[in-house]
């Protein structure tokens, strides 16, 4: 309804002819809508299309409240925040500054809205509109606290003469604040068992309880939960009852597929390549980065209980972007080539995102398990292209004693003069992305002689931030 158009009373309201709907039965009624018109339903969610997607879709027809139940980075929250799309654009609410939710103007829940429906005429009842994106709460669940999603009592209404027992006591917490929108517990296992009590109350009977005392009325509120499936699997972790009214649990996943997870990595780097100072970025050093995370996610070294996040590989897609930038500023150079020297700067947003597991990681620092992701990640693409290229003439040349030296700084003249002698052979190196420009050049150099050193065909010193690579 346009927002020009909308009633401001009640008796308007009645009169346009508007219906009162659960919050399931309009997202329902507006997914299938959608649904019906081909419309796509969750813009920005990557690789799901075939797995989690249908087991939400088939969630939400059904009414159910949903656990999305994976490891950290597998969207789970950004699903949760992509089902307000199927709210209204407004709902109608009573507007008076006592009613403590958004009352449904034809179905109140509170003492507060009854007594205003039944004691003035419509036309003295006024309504206003709750919009769509202020009917989404989120709570990350530790530290979270009873009064903080339930409610407490408050102690200046019993000041005031109050009693205890009625509902005027109350100061109620985000779930019946959320009345008539949605609610999202991130992290479920880590509630308070006192807390998961409260939402056991809120999911079995849309009732609150509050030290004891029972408010009886019908909360009207979708409530989604998210979870690691190693701490939601734990026994006392969740208490049973929770876990079994919770209506539809939707398993998430990492890419299945590198190129997926290389698309989720440019859309949510949200990186602009263009500018003032252009990065080309070869496409196999985005497939580096991406295996990087494949590499983590299976290494003995890192706690696979924990999982390796989706922002690893966007984090790391930023640093070598913008260590590629930098080098062009600093030399002059354009485009910026992103290179395998550029991955030398990755500690610093890789430290913290990997989690070692200490029974496989045989006292191994963090520094040292990233180096050995990136060699085999480095391997595992080479690989790939030397089946595709054939760039055994390269690693002969070595055994003559040929030696280049590399660096993020150097400039991709440097790599230029110094293959002039051996150009032919080298050729083969400049298929892997076809490209005349120094700068893509010399980031193909790189890669194969980084490819070499994983497959123990060359050596490799480094010294002062520069890496020469000899037979």
């Amino acid at each position: 309804m346009p927002e020009r158009a909308r009633p401001a009373n009640l008796k308007e309201l009645r009169d346009s002819g508007w219906v009162s709907r659960t919050v399931k039965q309009e997202i329902r009624d507006n997914f299938l809508s959608m649904l019906a018109r081909g419309e796509k339903l969750y813009p920005g969610i990557i690789g799901y299309d075939s797995t989690v997607v249908p087991e939400v879709n088939i969630a939400l027809i059904a009414g159910h409240d949903l656990l999305f139940l994976g490891e950290k980075g597998q969207a789970k929250s950004r699903l949760m925040r992509s089902l307000v799309r199927f709210l209204d654009d407004a709902i109608p609410y009573i507007d008076d500054p006592h009613c403590p939710v958004h009352e449904d103007p034809d179905k109140p829940i509170t003492s507060i809205g009854k007594r205003l429906i039944a004691d003035l005429p419509p036309e003295k009842v006024k309504i206003a509109w709750w919009p769509r994106e202020h009917r989404y709460a989120e709570r990350l669940a530790p530290g979270t606290k009873f009064a903080d999603v339930i409610g407490e009592i408050d102690p200046s209404k019993l000041a005031s003469g109050t009693s205890m027992s009625t509902e005027d006591a109350l100061h109620f917490g985000l779930i019946p604040r959320m009345h008539r929108g949605i609610f999202a517990m991130n992290e479920i296992p880590e509630l308070d068992e006192l807390v998961q009590v409260g939402l056991f109350n809120i999911l079995e009977e849309r009732d609150v309880q509050i030290r004891g005392y029972p408010v009886q009325f019908d909360i009207d509120v979708l409530i989604l939960f998210s979870a690691n499936p190693a701490t939601y699997n734990r026994s006392g972790k969740v208490i049973p009852q929770l876990k079994d009214r919770i209506g539809s649990v939707i398993h998430t996943h990492y890419p299945l597929e590198r190129a997926t997870g290389i698309e989720i990595m440019e859309q949510e780097s949200a990186i602009d390549l263009d500018g003032q100072w252009p990065v080309q970025v070869p496409y196999f050093m985005r497939e580096i980065i991406e295996q990087m995370s494949m590499c983590a996610r299976k290494s003995k070294y890192v706690d696979h209980q924990s999982g390796v996040s989706a922002r690893f590989s966007i984090a790391n897609y930023r640093t070598m972007v913008a260590s590629a930038r930098r080098r062009a500023v600093v030399l002059g150079e354009k485009p910026a080539v992103p290179r395998i020297s550029d991955l030398g700067h990755l500690a610093s947003s890789s430290l913290g995102k990997l989690e070692l597991d200490m029974m496989g990681s045989h006292q191994m620092s963090e520094r040292q398990v990233l180096e050995s992701i990136q060699a085999d990640a480095i391997k595992q693409v080479f690989d790939e292209y030397v089946d595709k290229h054939g760039l055994d003439e390269i690693s002969e040349l070595f055994g003559k004693g040929v030696k280049v030296e590399v660096g993020d700084m150097l400039p991709s003249k440097h790599y230029a003069d110094r293959l002039k002698r051996v150009p032919k052979a080298w050729e083969k190196a400049f298929e892997v992305n076809p490209g005349t420009s120094e700068a893509v050049r010399a980031s193909c150099v790189e890669f194969v002689l980084a490819g070499l050193y994983a497959k123990d065909r060359i050596s490799r010193a480094q010294k002062h931030g520069r890496i020469t690579y000899e037979t």
